[in-house]
C-alpha cells in the first residue's frame, strides 16, 4: 500500500529509538513523580513548598524548551566545571527532560492517590506496630498504584507524542527518520501517513494494555 523506497528499516530503527526513549522516561518519571508526591505531603514545610514550586515551573515550561535548556545548559555547565569540552548525549538529555516533565505531572496524580487512601487504614497499620516503610509498601503503594493508574495512562500517551521533540538535539527517533526519508524521496504524504499510523497503533495497544491493567488492579476490590 505504501512504497517506502527502501526506508522501511530506517523507520524501524526510529521506532525502536522512540520506544527506548519513552520507556526509559516512563521509568524515571514514575520514580520522580512518586518521590515528588511524597515530598509534597511531607510535614517539612520548606521541602513540600520547594518541590511544589519546582514542579509548577516544569509544568509551565514548554517541553521543547526544557529539552533545550537541559541539553545546552548542562553541557555548558560541564564545560565550565571541567575546563574542557564535554558533549552531552542526546538520548540522555532527552530522557532527563521527559522524565522531569512526566514526573512533575505525575507528582499531582500520585499526590491525589495518596490522599484518596482512607486515613483510618494508615492509623490501623501504625497501631499494629508497622514501620513507616512497611506501611508504605503494604498499605499505601498498592492502593496508590490503583488510584493513579488512569492518570498515569493519560500521561504515558502524552509522553509518546513528546518523544518527537527530542529530534531537535539530534536524536534519530521515528519522526526524525521520517523527516530524513521525506527529504530524500520527496514523498511527504507517504512517510508522514505511515508515521501517523505507527503512532495510532502505539496508542491503541497502550490503551488496551492500560484498560487490562486497570481491571487487574481492581480485582478483589469491592466497588461502591
Amino acid at each position: 500500500m505504501f512504497d517506502l523506497q527502501g526506508f522501511g528499516p530506517q523507520l524501524l530503527e526510529g521506532l525502536l529509538m522512540t520506544a527506548q526513549l519513552a520507556v526509559a522516561s516512563l521509568f524515571f518519571g514514575i520514580l520522580i513523580g512518586l518521590a515528588a508526591a511524597m515530598a509534597k505531603l511531607s510535614p517539612i514545610r520548606w521541602l513540600a513548598r520547594g518541590v511544589d514550586v519546582f514542579t509548577n515551573l516544569l509544568r509551565g515550561l514548554p517541553e521543547l524548551l526544557t529539552i533545550l535548556i537541559l541539553y545546552y545548559g548542562v553541557q555548558n555547565l560541564f564545560n565550565a566545571l571541567f575546563d574542557e569540552y564535554v558533549e552531552v548525549d542526546g538520548f540522555t538529555a532527552g530522557v532527563a527532560a521527559l522524565s522531569l516533565v512526566f514526573g512533575s505531572y505525575a507528582s499531582e496524580t500520585f499526590r491525589g492517590a495518596f490522599l484518596a487512601i482512607p486515613v483510618g487504614q494508615i492509623e490501623a497499620a501504625k497501631s499494629f506496630g508497622m514501620s513507616p516503610w512497611l506501611v508504605f509498601r503494604r498499605i499505601q503503594l498498592p492502593q496508590v498504584w490503583r488510584y493513579a493508574l488512569p492518570g498515569l495512562g493519560n500521561l504515558w500517551l502524552v509522553l509518546i507524542k513528546d518523544t518527537s521533540l527530542v529530534s531537535v538535539v539530534g536524536l534519530q527517533e521515528l519522526l526524525r527518520k521520517t523527516q530524513i526519508a521525506t527529504a530524500v524521496t520527496k514523498s511527504p504524504f507517504t512517510f508522514y501517513s505511515v508515521t501517523a499510523l505507527i503512532f495510532i497503533a502505539i496508542t491503541v495497544i497502550s490503551t488496551v494494555f492500560l484498560r487490562w491493567m486497570e481491571q487487574k488492579s481492581r480485582r478483589g476490590v469491592r466497588m461502591g
